[in-house]
């Protein structure tokens, strides 16, 4: 079996990788990804014990347990760029043997799960209500730099949201993936479901105008009039379709949860954020705990 470069995958001299700063027995295979470091003490304050601390650069870790629970959680920082980076090095950590530099023979799966934050695309998705994501339509070019395999369903979405949005011959090209539909329907009562977009910024790439004039300054109203047999778009933010493609690359089961700080239809920005965000978290661990 091939080896793995060292200027491939950088192990360090204690035997972390390199950006997330983690060793295997460091994980749990239940992972929350957060996009704030400061959200992940907001996250580990649940936990009965914890175990181990980490943290580098924009990337803090904690790992610990929920009853008999064992779960990490750790900041990804904002964007796909850093999504690509945490979701090679987490399944490094589980699927490449770093003694030997090799792939493992048996795979392991990863629960990967978002608790982010969102802007929504629907009137009726007001702020501070909960998301949870059936779809990732990416608009990040991270994913076209991998081979990803893409279902009919997946490719007959991707169709309809190009032709939809008027993306056809333009330098944005769209990319769908399905997230994990396990782990979805455990996430039903007092959750929104629907296609999470995910955006490769902030301002111009989410329709916002400050100074800069906008490419596509009709964005907002083709996301939120999108329809794909019974699905739409709910929200959008920039870290979802990055998680649900590079899972599906690497075989682990993701979802992404969101809470609604921002309505862009109604143009209304929640009262409480961290009283939202704190809903979030307490609401999705205990489902959580129980998976």
């Amino acid at each position: 079996m091939p080896t793995i470069a060292e200027s491939e995958l950088i192990i360090t001299t204690e035997g972390r990788v390199y950006h997330i700063n983690l060793k295997p027995e460091d994980l749990a295979n239940t992972v929350i990804t957060v996009g704030d470091p400061n959200r992940v003490k907001e996250v580990s304050k649940y936990f009965d014990q914890i175990e181990f601390k980490t943290e580098h650069r924009e990337f803090v870790t904690h790992t610990g347990r929920i009853g008999k629970k064992r779960l990490t959680v750790m900041s990804s920082g904002i964007g796909p760029d850093n999504i690509d980076i945490v979701m090679n090095e987490l399944d490094a950590l589980v699927n490449i043997e770093f003694e030997t530099r090799t792939i493992k023979e048996q795979h392991t799966a990863l629960q990967i799960i978002r608790l982010g934050t969102s802007g929504s695309l629907q009137d009726d998705i007001a702020v501070d209500s909960l998301v949870a994501s059936s779809h990732g339509i990416g608009l990040d070019n991270v994913l076209h730099f991998y081979m990803l395999e893409n279902s009919t369903h997946e490719n007959n979405m991707q169709s309809a949201f190009t032709k939809h949005v008027q993306l056809e011959n333009k330098n944005i090209i769209p990319y769908v993936v399905q997230g994990s539909t396990e782990l979805l329907h455990h996430f039903t009562t007092g959750y929104h479901h629907g296609i999470t977009v995910t955006c490769p910024g902030f301002y111009a790439p989410q329709g916002r105008v400050v100074r800069a004039g906008l490419q596509f300054p009709e964005l907002v109203n083709k996301l939120s009039s999108f329809q794909f047999d019974d699905h739409r778009i709910t929200n959008f933010e920039m870290e979802t379709s990055a998680i649900f493609g590079l899972g599906k690359i690497f075989g682990h089961h993701c979802l992404s949860i969101n809470t609604i700080v921002a309505n862009r239809i109604q143009k209304t920005f929640s009262k409480d954020s961290a009283k939202s965000i704190e809903g979030m978290i307490k609401n999705s661990l205990d489902i959580i705990e129980g998976i």
